[in-house]
């Protein structure tokens, strides 16, 4: 079925993703919501149990989760992991790339799906999006997991700031973002970090993919900060000791914390990607956490 055919609460299934292939591990097929704006691209292990809605950070793909997936499935979990808008299979182009944009992205999945409600993981502005979520319908989100999040503007040094200019200014502005992107694994890499990096490349080389990430990049988070203290979704913080977008990562959890009451989990040595570098020592907190939230 076409896309432009499709209601707004259709589906279809397009058999293995593209940008998928690269990653064996991830899923058998792709699917497609289309919401206003666009189309979301989805997989589903389906499944009677609880639902979970795994959202990566931006520039990222949905193969992110591909490590913590057959494990929650296995536990009897429902697993949803989608493509942020602007990356993977999701539509490029949008008027709005703000993690409360993909917040209504998720709330409008998890109400299509139509199986309860859903704890939502959401890697670094992806955190904020699960909030949003949370917040704009509390009756669909029964908790948040914070992945190395990002909710406030950080600081960025003159130096670093015009790095970043530099490596988004040319012809290497795919090689800068995933060269960025592979030292956020400090310690560990996994055996398939190869694949991964090339089918990330791959996908920000298409029209419209490297516009949505320095977008995004530029947004301030000003709105999610302010939200914080009104959020009463139970919430869990996970950091990596190592992650290197934070000048002292413990602080920042034991901040972000205590703002939403939560509890949280240090992982030494990990970096911006705690649950895909070291998940033997992620999972088992992340279970003890959705098991409580889901009852």
């Amino acid at each position: 079925m076409p896309l432009k055919s499709m209601s707004s609460a259709s589906v279809t299934t397009c058999g293995r993703g593209r940008h998928t292939k690269a990653v064996e591990s991830i899923t058998s097929e792709t699917r497609f919501l289309k919401v206003d704006g666009g189309h979301i691209a989805y997989d589903d292990t389906d499944g009677d149990g609880p639902l979970i809605l795994a959202i990566p950070g931006m520039g990222d793909l949905r193969s992110e989760y591909r490590l913590l997936r057959p494990i929650l499935q296995n536990a009897g979990y429902r697993v949803v992991t989608m493509d942020v808008r602007g990356f993977g299979e999701t539509s490029a182009q949008w008027s709005d790339y703000s993690a409360h944009a993909v917040g209504r992205d998720a709330l409008a999945l998890i109400e299509h799906l139509k199986a309860g409600s859903a704890v939502i993981l959401g890697n670094s502005f992806a955190a904020g999006a699960a909030l949003w979520a949370a917040h704009d319908a509390p009756m669909h989100v029964s908790g948040v997991i914070m992945l190395g999040p990002i909710v406030r503007d950080l600081k960025v040094s003159w130096f670093a700031m015009l790095t970043l200019q530099l490596g988004f200014a040319g012809p290497w502005r795919v090689w800068f973002w995933a060269t960025y992107w592979n030292s956020l694994f400090p310690t560990h890499k996994p055996a398939d970090q190869g694949q991964v990096k090339a089918a990330i490349i791959e996908n920000l080389r298409e029209p419209g993919r490297m516009t949505a990430l320095r977008t995004m990049i530029g947004l301030s988070k000003a709105d999610t900060t302010a939200l914080l203290p009104r959020s009463g979704v139970p919430a869990f913080v996970v950091m990596g000791s190592r992650d290197p977008d934070f000048p002292d990562a413990q602080a920042e959890a034991q901040w972000l914390a205590t703002q939403l009451h939560a509890d949280s989990l240090m992982i030494d040595g990990a970096g911006h990607y705690p649950h895909t570098e070291m998940p033997e020592r992620v999972v088992p907190e992340l279970l003890s956490f959705i098991a409580r939230v889901h009852g």
